[in-house]
């Protein structure tokens, strides 16, 4: 099929495979979004291909909130979100939930900690009664406490501490974020865990855990009524909170070019290369931030991509991987890792990789390459929606960041806008060597078994 067929057809495409529509417009109404009294955000997504059903509950608080000296505590709150409230036990959350056939977890991020549970869908109701149970009903035990603190620090051990690749990635997002709050990491500085006390945590939970900075999302085989009815029992009477302002994350913009280097036993070397971007919330306009995900997508973008096409299979390089986040809540990276072939040093490695991202400003792009970054955008956009976690947790992103739910049809339409020139314009302006960090991983022959 001729890419131009699918430039012209992309946004009809995207909304009949995701059936996201603006709502109340669609065609089977399967979209709802309510708001309680006290504050308390409610979408339900009505998906009936199988008699299950996902509960997500999006608190607006993250990593990126924390004050010095308390990094790690919105983490150490989704552990002790299991440990136990007046009507559920210490362990018993995740019991109950496996006992009628379900499962659950969280996550936290910069922005945001999010509560799961997948559950058949005549099981919505129990997952809603534990959530609302936990919001407000949390008995943070201190001996618990320093139980799961331990469990939390050695969880940094595993994945940051004892690994070089982890370790290399926390000196370089701390090296790349000047004065922008995601330089510290989610997990939090060791020195940080070691004196959190349980009433920083305890404080934590009274200022950010309230209805009006929650999203509740349902998706499934559900019926909208019922789960509305439901909502309102159970978390109607809960009474909404004085919350703090959360600005959007901003770089300094008195940036200038940054390098690091880290030796660590590490198996392989590896190059981290990082651009200070904006974000669609930080962003000049909507168009300037639309172009970036262009410019992102023409270097890695799918096999085809320029960072795969031109030095991945020309031996250039080992491997090559990017990533920019269109969707922070505020300035954020456009990110380069590379890995060298043998005999290549980490040097040379960068100028390879900085010789194809520095063709974008000084030539324009075909309308052919627009064609397949932009095919390729909008199906991943579309194959993202094919599970019940991945429609909530779209739906979750968009209503945190105050973006209307039919985004993903604006999204389609406003990728299709973007030109050749535009996208020259914007490398000109924001792959400059001032925006720059540079991180080289080198291997510690001595330490490496």
């Amino acid at each position: 099929m001729h890419a131009s067929w699918w430039r012209k057809h992309a946004v009809s495409l995207l909304l009949i495979c995701t059936g996201l529509m603006p709502i109340g417009v669609s065609a089977n109404d399967s979209l709802t979004q309510f708001q309680l009294e006290n504050g308390l955000n409610v979408i339900i997504q009505v998906d009936r291909r199988a008699p299950v059903a996902v509960v997500q509950t999006w608190y607006g608080v993250g990593g990126g909130d924390e004050p010095e000296g308390m990094t790690g505590v919105s983490h150490v709150l989704e552990h002790m979100m299991f440990k136990g409230t007046e009507k559920v036990p210490v362990g018993e959350f995740s019991r109950i939930v496996a006992r009628f056939g379900g499962s659950d977890n969280a996550y936290t991020t910069q922005s945001e900690t999010v509560y799961f549970q997948r559950v058949l869908s005549h099981r919505v109701q129990l997952a809603l009664e534990l959530e609302a149970d936990r919001m407000t009903g949390l008995l943070l035990d201190k001996q618990e406490f320093k139980r799961e603190l331990q469990v939390v620090i050695e969880e940094r051990r595993q994945r940051t501490d004892d690994r070089p690749g982890g370790r290399a990635f926390e000196l370089f997002n701390a090296t790349a974020h000047v004065e922008n709050p995601q330089r510290t990491p989610v997990i939090g500085w060791r020195h940080d865990l070691e004196k959190l006390t349980i009433e920083q945590v305890r404080q934590w939970y009274a200022q950010w855990y309230a209805p009006n900075n929650a999203t509740l999302v349902v998706v499934g085989d559900v019926d909208p009524d019922q789960v509305r009815h439901w909502v309102a029992d159970y978390f109607a009477l809960i009474p909404a909170r004085t919350l703090p302002e959360r600005p959007l994350w901003r770089e300094t913009a008195t940036l200038q070019e940054r390098q690091q280097t880290l030796t660590l036993p590490a198996q392989v070397p590896s190059l981290y290369l990082g651009f200070n971007w904006p974000s669609l919330q930080t962003a000049k306009s909507p168009e300037e931030a639309y172009g970036l995900r262009m410019l992102a997508g023409i270097l890695d973008g799918g096999v085809s991509a320029r960072l795969e096409s031109n030095l991945v299979r020309t031996g250039k390089a080992a491997a090559v991987n990017s990533s920019y986040n269109l969707l922070s809540r505020g300035d954020t990276l456009l990110v380069i890792t590379a890995v060298p072939v043998p005999g290549q040093n980490l040097t040379g490695l960068r100028e390879q990789v900085l010789a194809e991202v520095m063709r974008l400003r000084d030539e324009v792009v075909d309308e052919d390459e627009i064609e397949r970054v932009l095919v390729n955008v909008l199906s991943d956009s579309v194959f993202s929606r094919d599970s019940l976690d991945q429609q909530a947790s779209q739906l979750g992103q968009l209503a945190t960041l105050n973006l209307p739910l039919d985004w993903p049809t604006q999204y389609a339409q406003a990728l299709r806008q973007i030109t050749p020139e535009q996208i020259q314009a914007l490398a000109k302006q924001y792959l400059q060597p001032e925006r720059m960090t540079t991180l080289y991983m080198q291997i510690d022959k001595e330490k490496t078994p």
